[in-house]
């Protein structure tokens, strides 16, 4: 699950990326901007959860 998040941060930049370029009016812009930045965050919380140590009966 680690990969995967650190493989989605980039795809909500892209996705930011291309909403700016291919949109010219300011709403649509800004809700898929929205979206992308969303995106990013989904994916950073996957790659610290998958980075993040199991919890168990081993910690004490």
């Amino acid at each position: 699950m680690k990969y995967a998040g650190l493989l989605v941060m980039p795809a909500g930049f892209f996705l930011s990326i291309a909403a700016v370029l291919l949109f010219p009016a300011p709403a649509p812009r800004t809700a898929f901007v929205l979206c992308g930045l969303a995106v990013e965050g989904l994916g950073l919380v996957v790659a610290v959860r998958g980075h993040m140590e199991p919890r168990g009966e081993s910690r004490r």
